[in-house]
């Protein structure tokens, strides 16, 4: 019968497939090939990850394969052997996992013409001096040639990216590619622009809002081995790199590192694992490592390099905490607010954060307490006054702002609560005169939109800046000396144990935008509960104090890092349908793996979403070995029952929300 080629196909079934060669191949075909198959009544483009002498599936029904796309492997053996482990660890669909980021030019099996070398590269020496700490850094980084995992662990403003770039520099005069990995497609514009002043224009991007012939010529130039440095989110992770010499991961401890939907892979924690079979160093850089970083610097396994000082000398913005209890609030901005924010907009820059997008969370009626809520989903409707609507933000659903309460019939309805907008509108009225600027997902929709935005934020085009946590995330503006936290209460009280961390991280974040380069900032931070123990924590701004004493927390309640999650989510039209399928995985478990505790199944936080409903099943244990032997049965039970048929489930190994 001869060799039987083993295809990843992009369908959701958690395993290769067996093909014949096709009739005219007079030579073996190559790992990484493309080739084209019959599935079904169907053809798909594939790709070959192996070989075998015996079938796994009875010989009469192997198919032949249809056509060989490439000439020699295309996807080099590095990224295959990657696919493999990302495939295995997070118990996913191989196929998914191979065809993850990959532009559709070559998903579809088009023929690649090889790309035009990009412009070369130039070394401008750095302008700024390295403080000691940062020499230290950038020694014990380059001093490294093979695997190894560092936390350049430094507070705001205290030099990591000039770390980067002269890491980068280092491993690029030994002719090796660089991946720098961004938590969000608003953060590449920035980096790109420090990276080409640094080293010419030679820089390439990569994420899902480039065009898709970008994309691809992207992907050619990094197989090619014509590209050195990749700036890109997630998805970059997949790329055909030659000769990787450096990774680094910005803001590790960003949630947006986690793949949400199809591939639930961290990139964070796949990227080391990219490194380590790459055999090439990478940083992870963060002023608010996540707790399992931290974790791992603990137990010796990453390497801890600091930067305790800010690199301009210039000191910690001043932290301010406002309490707003039986205060008159003007659209949720108390008076020592606003009067702050017209003392620092006439000399200075000012942010408001709000991690709320929208005018009103809720619209309701004060005389039955009747609130707008959506028909799919077990959420409020947020009001948006451009468009006089009512939207659901979990799945789109609009609706007409009632002329009076459906229930009561009063005349009057009241919108309740603030977001982006709602603060934008009661600043206008306040502040007439003055320019502002709001980015949220909702005004930067347009294409170009968002880049258009921050650089004249960066540029001090406006002296008030208004926005979600899109603006929390490393941006740098030089102008800013006033930061305000409309609302910091949020995570207090939260039922998800890591609330409190993305609070802290996100305070810590977002205070440590002010007074970056000319003067020491101001922040100021509005809260119902000033007298909490946790915000008090928060706000000594000693995050690593702050984080032993949650990890003490933690490693008490037997939580990540000191133990492992998987999360088995299932939804369906008919509501006991879901809950009933994930019982038996319970009763199958439960009976064959005693090594680990399982909780549920119980509805998810937000039982009703998108007109499906949701449950879930946690699984927990203290070792990940035995973990994933429950997961290896739990996904073969799952595929094999009759009820997935009528119930669509997911898995997410180590989970970071629990919805």
């Amino acid at each position: 019968m001869g060799l039987i080629y083993k295809i990843a196909l992009p369908l959701p079934l958690r395993r290769l497939f067996d093909y014949l060669p096709p009739p005219e191949s007079t030579h073996p075909l190559s790992r990484g090939m493309r080739v084209k198959v019959p599935f079904g009544k169907r053809e798909l483009i594939g790709i070959i990850l192996g070989y075998s002498d015996t079938p796994s599936v009875p010989a009469l029904q192997l198919k032949t394969i249809s056509e060989i796309v490439d000439n020699e492997a295309f996807f080099p053996t590095s990224l295959c052997d990657f696919i493999e482990k990302v495939a295995q660890y997070y118990h996913c669909p191989i196929g998914e996992a191979a065809f993850t980021g990959t532009p559709l030019a070559i998903r579809q099996g088009k023929s690649c013409v090889k790309p035009i070398p990009h412009s070369p590269l130039i070394f401008q020496p750095s302008p700024l001096a390295l403080n000691d700490h940062q020499a230290t850094a950038l020694q014990a980084i380059c001093e490294k040639s093979d695997f190894s995992t560092f936390l350049l662990d430094g507070i705001t403003g205290s030099g990591k990216t000039e770390v980067y770039l002269q890491a980068t520099e280092f491993f690029l005069k030994q002719n090796k590619q660089i991946l720098i990995l961004v938590p969000e497609i608003s953060l590449t514009g920035q980096t790109l622009e420090r990276f080409i002043h640094r080293f010419g224009e030679g820089m390439m991007l990569y994420h899902s809002r480039l065009s898709p012939k970008k994309r691809h010529e992207t992907w050619l130039k990094i197989r090619e081995n014509q590209a050195a440095v990749i700036i890109g989110t997630r998805s970059a992770l997949f790329l055909p790199f030659i000769n990787l010499g450096l990774i680094v991961i910005y803001e590790e401890h960003d949630a947006a590192f986690k793949q949400q939907e199809g591939v639930r892979y961290s990139a964070r924690d796949s990227g080391i694992l990219r490194g380590k079979m790459m055999n090439c160093p990478v940083v992870l850089g963060s002023a608010t490592p996540s707790f399992e970083t931290l974790f791992n610097v603990k137990i010796a396994k990453y390497h801890s390099l600091s930067l305790p000082k800010r690199a301009t000398n210039i000191q910690l913005p001043e932290v301010t905490l406002l309490d707003v209890r039986h205060k008159k609030l003007m659209g949720g901005l108390s008076t020592p607010l606003l009067k702050s924010i017209e003392e620092h907009c006439q000399h200075g820059q000012v942010l408001l954060f709000i991690n709320r997008r929208g005018f009103s969370p809720t619209f309701m009626c004060y005389a039955c307490h009747w609130m707008a809520r959506c028909k799919h989903c077990d959420a409020r409707l947020t009001y948006h006054p451009q468009k006089n609507a009512l939207l659901c933000h979990h799945c789109g659903y609009q609706s007409r702002v009632p002329q009076g309460c459906p229930d009561c019939q009063a005349a009057e309805l009241h919108p309740v609560g603030q977001g982006t907008q709602r603060i934008e509108s009661v600043l206008q009225e306040r502040f007439p005169a003055l320019k502002m600027i709001r980015i949220d997902s909702d005004a930067t929709r347009k294409k170009g939109e968002l880049e258009k935005r921050l650089q004249a934020a960066r540029n001090n085009e406006a002296p008030l800046l208004i926005g979600t946590q899109m603006l929390a995330k490393g941006h740098h503006f030089p102008h800013l000396s006033l930061v305000a936290i409309v609302d910091a209460d949020g995570g207090l009280f939260s039922v998800d144990f890591r609330a409190v961390e993305r609070m802290a991280q996100l305070i810590i974040q977002v205070a440590g935008r002010a007074g970056r380069v000319h003067q020491a900032g101001k922040v100021l931070i509005q809260s119902f509960y000033p007298e909490h123990p946790l915000l008090k924590m928060i706000l000594q701004q000693d995050y690593g104090k702050f984080a032993e004493k949650l990890l003490l927390d933690r490693q008490q309640c037997s939580l990540p890092p000191y133990s492992h999650l998987a999360l088995v989510r299932a939804y369906a039209k008919d509501q006991p349908l879901p809950q009933q399928l994930l019982e038996e995985a319970r009763v199958a478990l439960s009976a064959s793996h005693h090594a680990i505790s399982i909780l549920g199944p119980v509805s998810a936080p937000m039982l009703k979403r998108q007109g499906k409903y949701h449950y879930q099943l946690l699984l927990q244990s203290p070792h990940r070995k035995c973990l994933h032997s429950a997961l290896s049965y739990l996904t073969s039970f799952l595929e094999t029952s009759k009820l997935s048929k009528r119930v669509r489930w997911s898995l997410d190994v180590d989970p970071l929300e629990m919805f």
